[in-house]
């Protein structure tokens, strides 16, 4: 059958991948699966392909761009009644790629991550990546000790501004002196809680270690860091704060 005499609404290989924005190799691909067989042959064995093949090749590109996996879509089309496994196969496909866009989005934040760290150090070097590694490893840790210590914190000082507004306002001074005398120990009990639970990161040495109570009391420190001198090489300077439970400190 030359293309002269050829039925006008036959389509070729070539003609159907064109149509459907593949490659000739992928039709030929989905023909091989059984998906996507031609209608008919012609005289020289040539792959034809009517309008009902067309519109199941689009079918298959749709499917194969959501993301389903060609056996998925070879038990589609064997079924009968394909309608009634295709919104099984989407549901599944579905938790698929929630699933891959979680870890994806995992991935990311760990990325940004390291690039918000690797900012914040003054000198970087391969030993860094450790650091920023236990780093990130403790992080949700010693979140989670700050809020606690932020909670903990709400009340007493509420009790100081009853305590305070009481006294200017009724001349109950010793409400404000009793509240002193419990917030005093009170204080030392959460910082002891505090550092008890804190290690430090050398930026030279890179080790971790954790200093004593009264250094760290009163380093200079921002909300990360904290001005200290190392017990390994003797650097002073400000050392990232990590969490620290008995097994922390290497």
């Amino acid at each position: 059958m030359s293309n002269l005499n050829r039925n006008p609404n036959l389509y070729t290989t070539g003609e159907i991948a064109k149509l459907s924005g593949v490659s000739v190799r992928t039709v030929q691909y989905y023909d091989d699966r059984g998906i996507l067989i031609p209608t008919e042959l012609s005289e020289g064995g040539r792959r034809l392909y009517t309008e009902d093949d067309l519109k199941r090749m689009h079918i298959i590109c749709f499917l194969r761009e959501a993301g389903l996996p060609i056996n998925s879509i070879s038990a589609l089309f064997a079924e009968k009644k394909p309608e009634s496994i295709i919104s099984i196969l989407l549901d599944e496909q579905e938790q698929v790629l929630r699933e891959e866009l979680s870890e994806r989005q995992a991935k990311l934040d760990l990325l940004l991550g390291i690039k918000r760290e690797l900012k914040e150090m003054e000198n970087f070097s391969v030993e860094s990546i450790g650091d920023i590694a236990h780093v990130m490893k403790e992080k949700n840790k010693l979140h989670k000790m700050r809020l606690t210590m932020l909670l903990m914190g709400i009340p007493m000082a509420a009790l100081q501004w009853v305590s305070i507004i009481l006294w200017i306002t009724n001349g109950l001074w010793w409400l404000f002196v009793t509240w002193a005398l419990v917030a005093i120990p009170w204080g030392i009990g959460l910082s002891v809680y505090y550092f008890k639970h804190t290690a430090y990161i050398c930026p030279e040495c890179h080790e971790v270690f954790k200093p004593k109570f009264k250094e760290s009391f009163f380093a200079h420190h921002t909300p990360k860091m904290r001005r200290l001198t190392c017990p390994k090489c003797s650097h002073k300077g400000l050392c990232v704060e990590v969490f620290s439970d008995r097994n922390s400190v290497r």
